[in-house]
């Protein structure tokens, strides 16, 4: 907001500036750090927010992806069907992969939520200010850095569950590229493009 004259400056609105970058009432007991340093966990907490978001956009997304999937090989099957829509609402209904769902879910929680949060604090970190550039850089840095790690990331946990990790060099080299290009596997993106 800065770079468009934050704090309502672009509007010509002289605001109070009510953001601090220091917490304006510290506590005088500091029995949360030495319990910390006490239990040796250093401080670090899981960003529950985040891993909770995550977790139920990951579950949903794996459900669309399922449904839809579902939904136009049983079209394509029933195609003369006369009561078609029927019929494919109780079998896509009734062939859910909660397994597949669970896979994902538990990716989000465990490790997109987290990791995007420790990503997106460490860029504002080493990219303070809000101008257009450091904003183009962030972009740029996500699709080169944060994509290639979240599609490794994604792979060697869903080969994990699958006990196919003898698969995932074989798995990376086919299906990596495609799937940060098209944002699917190479099977998948070959249907789309032919």
């Amino acid at each position: 907001m800065e770079a468009l004259g934050g704090n309502g400056a672009f509007w010509g609105w002289n605001l109070p500036d009510i953001r601090s970058k220091k917490k304006r009432f510290q506590s005088k007991s500091k029995s949360s750090d030495s319990t910390a340093e006490a239990t040796g966990a250093g401080g670090y907490r899981l960003p529950l927010k985040q891993a909770v978001t995550a977790a139920s956009l990951a579950l949903t997304g794996d459900t669309i992806a399922q449904l839809s999937d579902r939904w136009r090989k049983q079209k394509q099957s029933l195609s003369g069907s006369s009561d078609t829509s029927k019929d494919i609402m109780s079998s896509v209904v009734s062939h859910h992969d909660w397994l597949r769902a669970l896979r994902m879910t538990s990716y989000g929680f465990l490790f997109y939520g987290p990791g995007s949060y420790a990503w997106y604090k460490c860029l504002d970190h080493y990219l303070p200010h809000q101008t257009a550039q450091n904003l183009m850089l962030k972009v740029l840095l996500n699709q080169i850095v944060l994509g290639p790690c979240v599609i490794a990331v994604v792979f060697a946990w869903n080969n994990l569950w699958l006990g196919k990790l003898s698969q995932l060099p074989n798995k990376y080299q086919k299906d990596a590229l495609p799937t940060l290009f098209y944002g699917k596997t190479s099977f998948e993106a070959k249907c789309v493009l032919a």
